[in-house]
């Protein structure tokens, strides 16, 4: 009985660890897709494949009272390249690849959001 309880034992051993192999091969190799969506005055106005992004391109987005908006999107990447509203924030805050941080215009209401792919916000922040 000793030895067909070693077997048993042994057996199910091997197939947690060719389990747990597979799940780790799994993640280490899964795409996920890694979308941007723009949105201007709460609407959307495109949304970007990240990933497909194979040359850098510009949307421009023109608002009420003459706001302007220029949104560049690289291969993995997006951020505001220019905007004409006083502050400034959305074009310092530079380039985003992840969902921890959207961009915001907030004079021009324009909102940039990244969904999808590897977020490297803490625990604390959700």
């Amino acid at each position: 009985m000793k030895r067909r309880t070693a077997v048993l034992a042994a057996a199910l051993a091997a197939a947690v660890l060719i389990c747990a192999a597979f799940l780790l091969w799994q993640r280490a190799h899964a795409q996920s897709a890694v979308t941007a969506a723009v949105y201007q005055y709460g609407e959307l106005v495109e949304e970007i494949r990240l990933d497909q992004v194979t040359e850098p391109y510009t949307i421009s987005l023109a608002g009420e009272d003459g706001a302007e908006n220029v949104v560049e999107a690289a291969p993995g990447r997006i951020r505001v390249a220019s905007a004409n509203c006083p502050d400034q924030v959305c074009v310092r805050q530079g380039w985003i690849s992840d969902a921890s941080v959207p961009i915001v215009c907030l004079p021009h209401q324009v909102i940039i959001q990244v969904t999808g792919g590897d977020s490297y916000a803490d625990a604390a922040a959700g």
